[in-house]
Parts: C-alpha cells; sequence; structure tokens
C-alpha cells in the first residue's frame, strides 16, 4: 500500500495546526509593512531641531538663514571661543563663522561643531549660501532681467511612459515601479524558498536524531517519507503564500480606492504627469501590470525552486549527525542563494541582459532571477525554457537525494565520505 498520501497528509497537518504558522501568516506582511513605513514615520515626528549659532563678520549673510521645522539659527556677536564655550554648556549644534566677503574669499566660512554633524544640515547651509551667491555673480553682470532669463531658461522635464496592452490601449507604464515589484519578489521567493526548505532540513534531523525514522521506515519506504516530508511542507507554504497574495492584493484594492480617482489612468495618457500625485501613477502603473501571470509564475518558480533545493537539503539532513555538520554543509547552499538574489537586485536595471537572462535559466539561481524579469514582460518562451530546466533538474536532484537520504537516514556517528556517497547511489 502506498503511504505516500499518509505522509503528506501528516506533514502538512502538522505545520498548519502550529499556532505560530498562522501568526507568521497574517502578521509578518503586516511587520514587513511597518519596517519600510517606520522611517518615513520616524522622519516625519520627533525631530529635534538643529540650533546653529551664526557669527557674520560681514554682517551680510545672517540674515540669509531663517528658522525652519529642523533649523533653528540665532545671530550671535561674541567671539567664537565664547560660543565654544556656551556650546558645551547650553543646547547649541553648531557654530557658522563667516569672516569675509564670500564672492570675493570663497574658503572664509567655516561651521565648529562638538559632535559629527548630521547630513541635513550641511546640505542645506551649503544650498542657502550658494544660492545667494549664485544670484549675486548674475546680478554683477548688470544686465537687465538676466536672472529672470536664466530662471525661465530651466526646464525639468519629465517623460511620460506607456506600454500598449493586449487590447492595443495605452497603459501607464514606470521602470522604477515594475523594479520595486521584481525586487519584492525576488525577496519573497529567496526568504520562502529558504525558510521552507530549512523546515525539511529540520524534520529530516529530529526524526533522525530522536531515533523515531527507524520506526517509521518499517512501515514506509525512505523514498516515500522524503517526498512526503517535501511534498506536506510545501502545501503548507502554498497556503502561506495564497493568503499574503489574497491580503496584499486586497490592501492594494482599498488603497487603490481611496488613492487613484475613477478615470484617473485615463487622465495620465496624454496628459501632463503632474495632474496626480506620486501615489496615484504608482496605483495607475499598477493597472497596466499583468498581476495574473506574474502570480502564477511566481507560484510555478516557488515549486520548483522549494523542491529542488528541498531535495538537497532533505539530503543533507539525513548525511549530517550533529547541528555542526548541519551548518557546514548549509553554508554553500545558502551562500548561492545569497548570490542569487544580488544576481536578482544586479538584473534589476537591465532585465533583458546576459546576466539576467542566463542567471533565470540556470535552476541553481533562476528561481530568484527571474522573479526580477517577471514585471518586464519578459518573452514566454524563456519563462517556460526557465520552467522546463528547472523541473527537470528539481527531479533529477530529488531522484539522487532519495539514494542518498533512504542509506544516510540510518546512519550516524560520523559524516559519510565522497566515496561512501558514490556507494549510496549505486545502491540497487
Amino acid at each position: 500500500m502506498n503511504k505516500l498520501p499518509l505522509v503528506i497528509q501528516r506533514e502538512f497537518l502538522t505545520r498548519i495546526r502550529k499556532r505560530s504558522f498562522w501568526v507568521m501568516t497574517f502578521a509578518l506582511p503586516l511587520l514587513m509593512i511597518g519596517i519600510a513605513l517606520l522611517p518615513i514615520l520616524l522622519s516625519q515626528i520627533g525631530e529635534d531641531k538643529q540650533h546653529v549659532a551664526i557669527l557674520d563678520h560681514t554682517g551680510r549673510y545672517a540674515e540669509l538663514f531663517h528658522d525652519s521645522e529642523g533649523y533653528s539659527f540665532v545671530r550671535s556677536t561674541a567671539p567664537l571661543d565664547s560660543l565654544k564655550s556656551q556650546g558645551i554648556q547650553e543646547e547649541i549644534t553648531a557654530v557658522l563663522e563667516i569672516r569675509d566677503d564670500l564672492s570675493k574669499d570663497p574658503p572664509a566660512v567655516s561651521l565648529f561643531s562638538f559632535k559629527q554633524l548630521p547630513k541635513g544640515l550641511e546640505a542645506h547651509i551649503n544650498d542657502v549660501l550658494s544660492r545667494y551667491l549664485t544670484e549675486e555673480k548674475i546680478r554683477s553682470y548688470d544686465i537687465p532681467q538676466l536672472q529672470e532669463a536664466i530662471q525661465q531658461s530651466q526646464v525639468q522635464l519629465r517623460v511620460p511612459t506607456y506600454k500598449w496592452n493586449e487590447e492595443g490601449d495605452l497603459d501607464t507604464s514606470s521602470s522604477e515601479i515594475a523594479s520595486g515589484i521584481g525586487m519584492l519578489l525576488t525577496f519573497l521567493s529567496y526568504m520562502f524558498i529558504l525558510t521552507y526548505g530549512g523546515m525539511v532540513l529540520q524534520g529530516v534531523q529530529e526524526e533522525k536524531k530522536n531515533r523515531i525514522v527507524e520506526v517509521i521506515v518499517s512501515s514506509v519506504h525512505p523514498r516515500d517519507l522524503m517526498m512526503g516530508k517535501i511534498i506536506g511542507i510545501g502545501l503548507a507554504g502554498l497556503i502561506q503564500i495564497t493568503i499574503w497574495f489574497v491580503l496584499i492584493f486586497s490592501g492594494v484594492q482599498i488603497a487603490e480606492s481611496f488613492f487613484l480617482p475613477e478615470g484617473a489612468g485615463a487622465q495620465l495618457v496624454g496628459g501632463p504627469m503632474g495632474d496626480l500625485s506620486m501615489v496615484q501613477l504608482i496605483f495607475s502603473t499598477l493597472r497596466g501590470v499583468d498581476v495574473v501571470e506574474i502570480l502564477v509564475f511566481f507560484v510555478l518558480f516557488f515549486i520548483g525552486g522549494y523542491f529542488f533545493f528541498a531535495s538537497i537539503l532533505s539530503a543533507m539532513g539525513a548525511m549530517a549527525s550533529s547541528d555542526e555538520e548541519i551548518q557546514q554543509m548549509m553554508l554553500p547552499l545558502v551562500l548561492l542563494l545569497v548570490v542569487a538574489m544580488y544576481a536578482g537586485i544586479g538584473s534589476a536595471s537591465n532585465p533583458d541582459g546576459t546576466l539576467a537572462f542566463w542567471a533565470s535559466i540556470i535552476p541553481l539561481t533562476s528561481p530568484v532571477v527571474m522573479m526580477v524579469r517577471l514585471p518586464f514582460d519578459v518573452p514566454l518562451w524563456q519563462e517556460l525554457l526557465s520552467l522546463i530546466i528547472l523541473y527537470l533538474s528539481a527531479f533529477a536532484i530529488s531522484a539522487l537525494a532519495g539514494k542518498i537520504y533512504r542509506t544516510g537516514i540510518l546512519m550516524y556517528g560520523k559524516k559519510p565520505s565522497l566515496k561512501e556517497l558514490w556507494r549510496w547511489l549505486n545502491y540497487k
């Protein structure tokens, strides 16, 4: 009697019955959103003012600086040494000293502080002084309306981008948004494959350490045990992915109804890009993304990539007899996935380049790298070719892993040598 369905059922139910599985399923997307929004929120609230004392010996520049949300400027006539002493006792962030006419002697300005200055303060001071000196230089030419002519001649052009859909209609397009979607899919693919592959490795090791596997294999074939564990845990992963995408899709739809008014996408096509805010432009662009195709291929590549790496990890778990051996054997695999993720990051700027193409074809990296290419309308033959190679490689690896698993799961005491592994692979 085939016991594979029973093993799959056991592994699947064991995972989804855990409270931690459902907590992470619903809490992790919210946590990721919170992590993304936290820096923005922190930059807008609770910001301490930077207090700057201005020591202007010329009397020409101090009036250029005005208090703002983040900066407070105080004019002073005290000597520099006195300000230094005050700064130690009071809340003075820095002292700006201007010693001479900056149009004639640009180095005659210094900014002193008691600690490393924040980047924004230095940039703000440089911008204020540079803008004033530029205007003063223009006025020195004594050409009527020269400054107005220069200002009017400055043009900032933003070229709107569109793409034709299958019906021949125009959709708003953005390479930045497509790259963002691709990077998110790349990270999710890397995270899911590593997480659920690690669960397979952990499950194999637990059964081997507890010696319960010796009882199980008396009624279940070792290959069925390995495949049941891989498939059962993979099904739990698919459940989690499905819930994540439902939550994300629902969240996007709700947010779109708030930020993107009806017909806003049509306003952008052929119209000025400034009609809508950047948030509205993002949602309008998302309408032109083939979400169904992306999700289908994401799931297919996750299944293939998970099957490929989980087979390798199950064989590693069967070979190892201690946690130290597991860490040593798993490190190259983790580094390989990290390399795949960085290859995906590098491919985002040129999704049709040589690196992106070959890294999305080779099965060791394709489940991760192909994710960054999906939003860029990859030719269907490349997607299918990558999937065929990935699945063929996964089946081949699982066959080899099954031969190692059936022998290694009952071996204890030492890590097998390459000669022993070769013997295991040739057992009939």
